[in-house]
């Protein structure tokens, strides 16, 4: 699928999983990791995309498991997918990239950040449950806790994306609407689910290791975010020791519902907060 801002996607193996991305490639320094977030695929930086290529090499990839990217059921789990995030990096030859990293991929980038210091040159997340206990909306807590998972099975997947962008501020254009039903189709979204059912797990580890992250962490929080409150975003604030709170007057899907804003706090993180102010 073409778009007006991302270059057509590619695949490349990593770890033996094959993962969908696209490249902004060219000679730019620094580089930007963008990493998917649920129900969407990587279209869901079509908005901040030109404005983040203009200074900096983007690379945009679908999570094993999300978008198009291939599962692999071990890494459908915070800590395991910061781990994988460490081969995608040494694999795609970014050498210490700035990572942006909302919804899904906040507890694994941060958990990467902490177990790996030294593998991002900042780290910026947001929209995604990390509180301990957990502060998710509806249908995002049922997901999350209900003991019955089976009976998701017999969720039209199309339902639950369409839903979702329903809720968006502004309009999701029909191509990219298409490649979220698409990157969702048959078993993949209720697969894609078992990710955050380990967040009752893993978030209480995540949270004994947050004062311990030295990257610096911009966290981007949605002020009417109803599936993600707020308050996962102050949780951070409140324990990880170089951090930059920034927040939002927009709905959970910041990235598209507020892009120039959104665009304009990681180039603000990749210049340098004290620098910016």
């Amino acid at each position: 699928m073409n778009t007006t801002t991302i270059p057509e996607v590619r695949f490349r193996t990593v770890d033996g999983v094959r993962i969908r991305y696209a490249d902004s490639e060219g000679s730019h320094e620094p580089t930007i990791l963008l990493t998917s977030p649920w129900p969407e695929s990587l279209y869901a930086f079509e908005r901040i995309w030109a404005a983040l290529a203009e200074h900096a090499r983007v690379v945009a990839v679908d999570l094993p498991g999300f978008g198009q990217s291939e599962r692999r059921d071990d890494l459908l789990a915070p800590r395991a997918m910061g781990e994988f995030l460490g081969r995608l990096v040494a694999e795609f030859d970014l050498g210490r990239p700035y990572i942006v990293a909302p919804d899904v991929g906040t507890a694994a980038a941060l958990f990467a950040a902490a177990d790996h210091p030294d593998l991002f040159a900042g780290v910026v997340v947001g929209a995604g449950g990390v509180a301990v206990p957990l502060e998710l909306g509806e249908p995002l807590l049922s997901w999350v806790v209900d003991p019955d998972f089976d009976k998701y099975r017999r969720v039209d997947p199309h339902a639950v994306v369409n839903a979702a962008m329903e809720t968006h501020a502004g309009d999701v254009p029909d191509l990219i609407r298409a490649d979220y039903l698409t990157s969702y189709e048959g078993d993949r979204f209720v697969e894609s689910m078992r990710y955050v059912r380990r967040y009752p797990e893993q978030l209480p580890e995540l949270a004994e290791l947050l004062p311990t992250i030295t990257t610096p962490v911009t966290i981007i929080g949605a002020r009417n975010d109803r599936v993600v409150p707020l308050a996962n975003a102050e949780f951070l604030a409140q324990r990880i020791p170089d951090n930059h709170l920034a927040v939002v007057d927009s709905g959970h899907f910041a990235w598209e519902e507020a892009p120039d804003e959104y665009a304009g706090i990681i180039q603000q993180t990749v210049d340098g907060w004290s620098s910016a102010s």
